[in-house]
């Protein structure tokens, strides 16, 4: 009965203990100034996110050509979205003209953002159950 108990408290151990690291690898940067922010989204609704708020882990870089690598690490299996911008101000915030960012923006599985393809988490999405890379181009207007 002992190593009944035992084989499934280190069965259950390790199902707890799964973590998987994601690489998001930021293209098309246009120039070194500033920073560039990376978000991380892992519940529906949070994107958009105009103030930057709901993210689950962020993380701020600098730029030192015009890609990047970050890593998040040990993040459990489930549905994440990315979102990118690149805080040429280092500001904080997404600066626009009107309601189009100034800066540079991207997000997980979206190639070009505009009023017939507007961001949410659902679309950005995607199930992280291995580590796994994602690929993001910044989009400048």
């Amino acid at each position: 009965m002992n190593k009944v108990v035992l084989v499934l408290c280190l069965f259950c151990g390790n199902c707890i203990l799964q973590a998987y690291d994601l690489v998001v690898a930021v293209n098309g940067i246009k120039n070194q100034q500033g920073k560039i922010q990376i978000s991380l989204y892992n519940k529906d609704g949070t994107i958009p996110d105009k103030e930057l708020k709901n993210y689950y882990k962020t993380k701020r870089v600098k730029i030192d050509e015009e890609k990047t690598k970050v890593v998040f690490s040990n993040l459990p299996k489930g549905r994440y979205a990315v979102s990118i911008f690149h805080d040429q101000n280092n500001n904080h915030k997404i600066d626009k003209v009107f309601f189009i960012p100034k800066e540079g923006v991207g997000l997980s599985n979206f190639k070009t953002v505009n009023l017939f393809n507007l961001p949410n988490f659902q679309k950005a999405s995607f199930l992280l159950e291995k580590d796994k890379t994602v690929q993001i181009k910044l989009i400048y207007f």
